[in-house]
């Protein structure tokens, strides 16, 4: 299940942290969730602050897993110009601990003339508003167990010479990762209305079961062995925690509630969700799956692009066909033309053969003067002039 969730507020915390860095900012602070620290960073953020000086807070420690927070803090430690440290709400001597880290982080920063201006960013129901809170000694930032609440920027002087920039709670617009999706649904960084419990809370009880069967059975006595589904787990806490329907039904979504309400309430003992390890086996393998699809996309392209261009070919091969049939037929037209123009001029001279012929038979039927002259010599010999001949007695 691919988990998202960006709303409108949270573009305009992004156009704000752009515009904040560009007024001037020495450190950024990162508020990372301790219980899933790289699915609690933010990628945009690190987009946005690039160049300056990283202090990477990991709260909430008092709910994480001690050792893997150590394995993180040194992970973070030796990345370029970042410092780490772990905290959780109400840890004495807060504030002065860190504005320590941030002076360590910019030493030419200080004073009057300079003074320290500090960027506090982390994603939605990290704890900052707590954070902010517990340094000023007083309720200045609203707090809730729900993420979002924070929607505009805050200045706190944290000391003389120590500005900080609160800004509101931040995600980025496509998380890559799709475990690092139902961390932050687990953890509750994300709205209700992203995701469904049911399914988040089997992909935790399937995380869980692998890496802490111990605080599953302290905490709903059942044992997580391999004979048993995620369903059937999550079934099983449904019935231990009362999530019952008529004829004895689970009600699954109640279960999921439950679950995931002691994950976020540290009910379930100290529990960290990944490890640097496997956050970067998620990475690679979530890029991997990403270029699968960018290059399948490609071949699709291509392949529809080839096809457009053999369509192209076969329709001028067809054109060409149909015009030199075209061709043929005007040629075959001209010669039956030609033939036709010769049997008209052979049938013409036929004709005038014959009329020919007529007209010498009817000139030879008629009697010429002469003829008649020779014939019957007395009937001139008596003609006078002008004089009609007389029909003959004979």
């Amino acid at each position: 299940m691919a988990i998202q969730w960006f709303p409108g507020h949270m573009h305009k915390t992004r156009g704000a942290i752009r515009e904040r860095m560009k007024s001037g900012i020495d450190v950024v602070i990162e508020l990372l969730d301790a219980r899933v620290p790289a699915s609690s960073a933010n990628p945009l953020l690190a987009q946005l602050t690039a160049g300056r000086a990283a202090l990477k807070l990991l709260n909430k420690q008092d709910l994480a897993d001690p050792a893997r927070t150590e394995a993180w803090l040194a992970h973070y430690r030796a990345q370029p110009d970042t410092r780490a440290i772990a905290i959780h709400q109400g840890m004495p001597g807060l504030a002065r601990a860190l504005a320590q880290e941030c002076r360590a982080a910019a030493p030419n920063r200080g004073g009057m003339n300079k003074p320290l201006r500090v960027l506090v960013c982390g994603i939605p129901n990290v704890g900052k508003s707590t954070l902010i809170n517990t340094l000023v000694g007083k309720r200045m930032a609203k707090t809730g167990d729900e993420p979002g609440i924070t929607k505009t920027e805050q200045k706190i002087v944290l000391e003389k010479d120590v500005y900080l920039f609160d800004t509101p709670g931040m995600l980025w617009p496509k998380i890559e990762v799709p475990q690092a999706g139902i961390n932050l649904a687990a953890s509750g960084a994300v709205g209700r209305n992203a995701f469904e419990e049911e399914i988040v809370a089997l992909d935790l009880l399937a995380y869980l079961r692998r890496h802490y069967p111990q605080s599953l059975q302290a905490r709903y006595q059942i044992t997580a062995n391999d004979a048993l589904s995620e369903t059937e787990l999550l079934e099983a806490i449904g019935k231990r925690r009362g999530a019952v329907l008529g004829g004895g039904r689970i009600n699954m979504q109640k279960a999921a509630e439950v679950l995931l309400y002691d994950l976020r309430q540290g009910q379930l003992g100290r529990i960290t969700l990944e490890t640097p390890d496997e956050f970067a086996a998620w990475t690679a393998q979530a890029q991997a799956e990403v270029e699968a699809k960018r290059l399948e996309r490609e071949a699709q392209k291509a392949l529809a692009q080839r096809g457009t261009r053999d369509a192209e070919r076969q329709r001028l091969a067809q054109e060409a066909d149909e015009a030199e049939e075209t061709e043929e037929d005007w040629e075959a037209v001209d010669e039956d033309g030609d033939d036709d123009n010769d049997n008209e001029d052979n049938e013409a001279l036929d004709a005038d053969d014959v009329d020919g012929t007529i007209r010498e038979a009817d000139e030879s039927d008629v009697p010429n003067e002469s003829d008649e002259a020779e014939t019957h010599p007395r009937k001139l010999a008596g003609k006078k002039p002008g004089q009609k001949s007389e029909p003959s007695q004979d």
